[in-house]
């Protein structure tokens, strides 16, 4: 609750601190707030118009939810860092989850229990771990590049193809399991996953929990994709298993994060359970598949539209690549050109727009004090598009991310603490090491082999940025023809 002092003092400035309560922002309805106002996928949207009209910090109520909307990057960045300890992941977010059958992972865990996972996690998504899985990886790109000779000429959904590229890695990486959903038909775990993060997203806006109530049909598809999910990690953590029981020496060196987390989990005094490992093979699951394949997708659509920037990084993959040199990580390291591609996609169009976390503590942002139990709906892109951030927000300049000598990078650091694609602080994105290496791979995959003829949507227009917990480009395709 807003504290009822007339006047609420930061501690260490002696200064006077706003009220939540004081800020600007949209009017609403009484009990609803801004529900209304407000269309799920184009939420993050929605959220930056009303910063470039309320300022970088405003209040919003979503129901009976009021929300800190915090707009300036520096502000959020400071918030990110006071993290576990300040700040979580919402208490509704876990909720969500429960409600909807599953367990919950590294993403939605808090506190302790939070604590305990990322130490699983990181060993599990270390550069060393990486790059003992990289053989696999090439493996998966080449089953990639297999679907796509076999749909030259023809429109593929470019969305779905790098989801299913982006599931086989993780499950190769995380699992040790081989689904091959590049090569399977329409049967595969990655249409169960599709339905689950989307359905997070809905659940956690919703003002009312119906489906405590009553069922939807969209709610009895959800149930039977979460309980085919359940199978297939149950399967994984049986077959993990019997792996570690036919080779002890698996205790010792495990070969894949599941394996990690198994023998963590039956460390007497280790606090984590099969539910742990559970959580985070889904967490694992989910993360992996939707944010890496948008991201991919997203920076296509940019090269596309931004020819000159396509035929340069073009050029620096041939430079170093012909269709049989084969792919190794020290030499996808020398593509500095695609890493600065890469970086300003992600400014442009995070996959993750925005982050709310939830105060565990009374506390102050800026100079507005935050009661304990605040949420704080953190905006990443509305300084990365703000032209008194970085000159020229809008164009997608890839050249801002390089280093010139006349320059001494200051430019590169300042674009770097504004965009900030994999969140900051403690909980940054674990795999981001991954994440960036698939990228690359499938990036230089698609140069050495193919000539793109087209990447577009059914209508001729831009792709629309769609919000359904991660930000996807609407109806995009890409038609491809084979490399002389």
């Amino acid at each position: 609750m807003e504290s009822n002092n007339a006047e609420i003092h930061d501690a260490g400035t002696q200064k006077q601190l706003r009220k939540i309560a004081d800020l600007p922002g949209p009017k609403g309805l009484p009990v609803i707030g801004n529900s209304l106002q407000v269309k799920r996928h184009i939420l993050h949207q929605k959220f930056e118009s009303w910063a470039k009209e309320y300022g970088d910090f405003y209040r919003v109520q979503i129901g009976s939810r009021k929300l800190l909307v915090v707009a300036d990057h520096q502000a959020f960045a400071k918030v990110l860092r006071d993290r576990p300890e300040g700040f979580n992941r919402t208490i509704r977010l876990a909720e969500t989850w429960r409600d909807m059958g599953l367990q919950v992972g590294l993403f939605g865990a808090n506190g302790e229990v939070w604590k305990r996972q990322r130490r699983m996690v990181m060993a599990g998504f270390d550069p060393a771990h990486v790059k003992d899985y990289f053989p696999s990886l090439c493996k998966v790109a080449g089953r990639l590049e297999s679907r796509w000779t076999k749909s030259l000429g023809t429109d593929i959904n470019l969305q779905a193809d790098l989801m299913r590229f982006t599931v086989d890695t993780i499950t190769g990486l995380a699992f040790g399991h081989d689904v091959n959903t590049l090569e399977s038909g329409d049967n595969v775990i990655q249409n169960h996953l599709d339905k689950i993060f989307p359905a997070v997203f809905k659940r956690n806006l919703s003002m009312f929990k119906y489906w405590n109530y009553f069922r939807l049909p969209s709610d009895r598809a959800l149930d039977r994709a979460v309980a085919e999910v359940k199978v297939a990690i149950d399967g994984f953590i049986i077959k993990a298993r019997e792996r570690i029981r036919q080779q002890p020496e698996l205790r010792e060196k495990p070969t894949n994060l599941l394996e990690a987390m198994i023998n963590a989990a039956d460390q007497g005094d280790s606090g984590l359970t099969d539910t742990d490992v559970a959580g985070n093979v889904l967490t694992m699951l989910l993360a992996g598949e939707d944010t890496t394949a948008n991201s991919i997708a997203w920076l296509l659509a940019l090269l596309w539209k931004n020819q000159d920037v396509l035929q340069r990084l073009r050029q620096e993959v041939l430079t170093h690549f012909d269709k049989t040199t084969p792919y190794t990580i020290e030499r996808l390291g020398e593509l500095d050109y695609m890493d600065a591609c890469i970086n300003e996609s992600m400014r442009l169009k995070p996959v993750a727009p925005f982050l709310p976390l939830q105060a565990t503590r009374d506390t102050v942002i800026d100079d507005i004090h935050v009661p304990e139990s605040t949420i704080v709906f953190g905006l990443f892109r509305s300084d990365s598009l703000n032209d008194e951030c970085i000159p020229d927000a809008a164009k997608f300049d890839p050249e801002r991310w390089m280093a010139r000598p006349d320059e001494v990078a200051q430019s590169i650091n300042s674009v770097k603490r504004v965009s900030m694609p994999f969140g900051a602080g403690p909980r940054i994105c674990p795999g981001r090491y991954l994440a960036l290496l698939e990228m690359k791979i499938a990036l230089t995959m698609l140069f050495t082999r193919f000539e793109i003829e087209n990447i577009g949507t059914p209508d001729g227009q831009e792709a629309q940025e769609f919000m359904a917990f991660t930000m996807a480009p609407l109806g995009l395709t890409m038609r491809l023809a084979l490399r002389k």
